[in-house]
């Protein structure tokens, strides 16, 4: 049996056994690394260590680093209130602020990654504080991101462009980024719908400033019954309210530091009204910006700059922007190292540490060029969008394409299928599916989401990834392939 089929089989035990026996699947994959690459494709130590990637562990030490700092002294409240007074309170159009500014960011230059790296925690801080749906805020950040990742000026469309017009074929850097783009907001918008967030347009609104609606101590104040800002009855009651519409209301006075201080009904609201409307007010301290938080957040200012001006790498720049902060402020830090995500990082680096391996053995260009040998086009090319959709999901996006392109070159260049329209399916099928929690965007999902039980967001995150790597290639091909575009 040659080393790639030996390399498969032992991907697909992998998989098995960390689903069946709830062992972590990077020390699996650690394993079948060190067993498949010795024994199977005659690599030392040295060789499958070369595999290991070290730029995405520092990524997600980093920035999980950084950002342990920031909830601790407050600063991930102070922005979650933020967000929440720039769209007028209204919880439901966070999801999509989060989807436009990693977009934008993706959009004028930054790497896919360092965009996630930079909004995954603020957003699935905001989806903990508001019981918003994790997988809906992380699924909206990745596919911000790859929404604006082929723009013209872009790091993916730079790089992608430069390939088409290194193997002499047609491209269209327009119709590159905005097939990415209206796909994955397409996407964005079918999961807004199905994870909850219709219902949150119509249960629940913040009030982000000024007074309740009855000073304290008047007669019709909740305050009044208890002595406290807000009655324990008026939380209930907006608790109720949310529930009877499928949703609930984040608890209020739970001792921590939330930006959200307390809830109550809508005045007057009638049982048979279509709309409940829970109100809540902002806590003074997550308003108020101290100088640990100021400190922090020109730190995340630094590391933006940092990442997307100059070009350095976003993981060692959040851990000498959280080593700083550490320095200064001791004691509101001195946990954070102990709220890293060991676990998923493991996870990560031994799942990309197998997948290198398969590269170097010559897994990957193996099943390339049984692709390339079918002698029907259209059929060739619906596989390719499939092996770009599936290695994608555990390896580089754009390293992938860089392999895959070229071997599109024979039959693009019989005139038999659109060049542009082959290329820009290829894109959105190898990029598409970096919600997987084994990509790096997926893993800061997955590193950064709070208040969850962790193995079932990861197969959450594992299920929906599987559900867009069936999908999306195809949905790719029919859309841009089959009709001839280029």
């Amino acid at each position: 049996m040659s080393a790639e089929l030996i390399s498969i089989i032992a991907l697909v035990a992998i998989f098995v056994l960390a689903t069946t026996l709830s062992v972590n699947m990077g020390a699996l994959a650690f394993a079948g690394a060190f067993l498949v690459g010795t024994l199977a494709g005659g690599l030392d130590a040295d060789g499958i260590f070369a595999g290991f990637p070290g730029d995405i562990f520092v990524v997600l030490v980093g920035v999980t680093y950084l950002f342990a700092i920031a909830r601790a002294n407050g600063t991930t409240d102070w922005l979650v209130a933020a967000a929440v007074r720039l769209v007028g309170g209204r919880i439901a159009l966070i999801p999509w602020v989060m989807f436009v500014v990693t977009g934008t960011l993706t959009a004028i230059g930054a790497v896919s990654p360092a965009a996630c790296a930079i909004v995954a925690p603020i957003a699935l801080g905001f989806a903990a504080k508001y019981n918003i749906s994790p997988l809906l805020m992380g699924a909206m950040v990745v596919h911000g991101a790859q929404g604006g990742g082929f723009s013209p000026i872009s790091v993916y469309g730079t790089i992608v462009n430069g390939i088409v017009e290194r193997n002499d074929l047609p491209g269209s850097p327009v119709v590159l980024f905005l097939a990415s783009l209206a796909m994955n907001t397409a996407v964005a918008a079918i999961l807004f719908v199905l994870l909850g967030g219709t219902k949150l347009s119509r249960t629940r609104e913040l009030a982000v400033s000024g007074p309740p609606a009855t000073e304290p101590g008047a007669p019709d104040s909740p305050a009044a019954a208890s002595g406290s800002p807000v009655a324990p009855a008026a939380v209930d009651s907006a608790s109720a309210q949310a529930a009877d519409s499928g949703s609930s209301a984040p608890a209020a006075g739970s001792g921590s530091s939330a930006p959200v201080a307390a809830a109550s009904s809508t005045a007057g609201a009638s049982s048979s009204a279509p709309v409940a409307t829970t109100t809540m007010t902002l806590d003074p301290e997550a308003v108020r910006l101290d100088v640990p938080k100021a400190a922090t957040l020109l730190g995340l200012v630094v590391l933006v700059v940092s990442t997307l001006v100059f070009d350095l790498d976003a993981g060692l720049s959040a851990i000498t922007v959280a080593v700083v902060l550490s320095v200064l402020w001791p004691a509101s830090s001195r946990k954070a190292v102990g709220e890293i995500t060991w676990p998923t990082v493991l996870l990560i680096c031994g799942v990309l540490t197998y997948v290198a391996v398969l590269q170097e053995i010559g897994t990957i260009t193996y099943v390339g060029n049984v692709v390339g040998d079918v002698g029907i086009p259209l059929l060739a090319a619906l596989l390719l969008c499939y092996i770009g959709g599936i290695v994608s999901a555990f390896a580089s996006s754009v390293g992938l394409m860089g392999a895959l392109i070229p071997l599109a070159v024979p039959f693009l260049s019989q005139g038999t299928i659109g060049a542009v329209g082959m290329i820009a399916a290829l894109a959105v099928a190898a990029t598409m599916v970096d919600v997987s929690p084994f990509s790096t965007n997926g893993a800061l999902v997955l590193a950064n989401a709070k208040d969850v039980d962790r193995d079932r967001f990861f197969k959450q995150l594992l299920t929906y990834g599987a559900i867009v790597v069936a999908v999306a290639p195809l949905v790719a091909w029919l859309v841009f392939v089959v009709p001839g575009w280029g």
